[in-house]
């Protein structure tokens, strides 16, 4: 069976982040368990279309969303796309398959008002978590970097002096962005204060916890949602909001697509285009409010 294989091609040459490879693994592990147990059959690159889709119909039977059906075949797509390129198949049994629908996902950003709120009003504790909870945020909705770009964000990749960083996105692509002055303000008084302590300043990463180990990526989420918790009635308050936020606000303001493609560090133009419904929204609120023949 070709499954090792295919997952080491995604780390090597793909350069898939170990969570993806792991879910890969988990979702063809899942397949080829089917396929013993119903059709006796550990031969995954002989499997017919019909096989697949009683796969699907089980699952939806079993109350699997159709969004999490989706990844499960885009994952068994992967791998039959990788069997094509090393020559074991000569075509894929789901060339001809169609995603099944799934609801729109609405992502509601936050207001300019919250997020003045949060970082203008809100105090913060006057300690070094206090300043490295109030940069965290700060650095999340001036640049719309990723939770896991910025949990790995090493001291190294900061330039004060250009106020930019380096960032390692997904499938290891580096990206240079811009920071803010007040960004950037914020960030040099936070590295002084990291670097008060000499064990702080042995690691290599950016954001630390108080014993001088690397932060990780729940502790984000929770300051995130603990934060945004006192201001925003909304029901999702994560860092990928605040990323949201960060595109749609720069769209709101003007920024072209591309340029907010760039700084969110999408491989295509369509992955940035989700970010353009609320700024035409805000765009229709500004046109009926100010034309002249709008209806007050």
């Amino acid at each position: 069976m070709a499954i090792p294989a295919f997952l080491a091609y995604l780390s090597l040459e793909k350069k898939y982040s170990p969570l993806t490879i792991v879910a890969y693994k988990g979702d063809l592990e899942d397949f080829a368990r089917f396929c013993l147990e119903e059709y006796q059959t550990s031969a995954l690159e002989k499997v017919e279309y019909a096989i697949i889709r009683n796969w699907i119909v089980q699952m939806s039977n079993a109350q699997i969303s159709n969004r999490s059906i989706n990844r499960k075949i885009s994952a068994l797509r992967a791998y039959y796309n990788f069997l094509l390129k090393i020559g074991e198949i000569r075509i894929s049994p789901l060339a001809r398959h169609r995603s099944l629908k799934t609801p729109k996902k609405v992502e509601i950003p936050f207001s300019e008002s919250e997020m003045e709120t949060v970082l203008r009003q809100i105090p913060f504790d006057d300690n070094f978590e206090g300043t490295r909870d109030r940069l965290i945020i700060e650095l999340l909705y001036a640049t719309g970097i990723r939770r896991s770009e910025l949990v790995n964000l090493k001291m190294n990749r900061i330039d004060l002096s250009t106020k930019t960083i380096k960032v390692v996105g997904k499938r290891n692509k580096e990206r240079i962005v811009p920071l803010l002055d007040s960004t950037a303000d914020f960030l040099a008084a936070y590295i002084e204060e990291r670097n008060g302590l000499v064990y702080r300043a042995d690691n290599a990463y950016l954001f630390l916890l108080k014993s001088g180990n690397k932060i990780y990526e729940t502790l984000v989420y929770r300051i995130i949602n603990k934060y945004f918790s006192l201001v925003s009635p909304k029901v999702k308050k994560s860092p990928h909001i605040l990323r949201h936020t960060f595109a749609t606000h720069m769209l709101n303001k003007g920024a072209d697509l591309n340029s907010v493609k760039e700084l969110l560090g999408h491989s295509s133009l369509a992955s940035t285009q989700v970010y353009t419904h609320t700024s035409i929204a805000e765009l229709k609120r500004v046109h009926g409010a100010s034309h002249p023949r709008s209806k007050k």
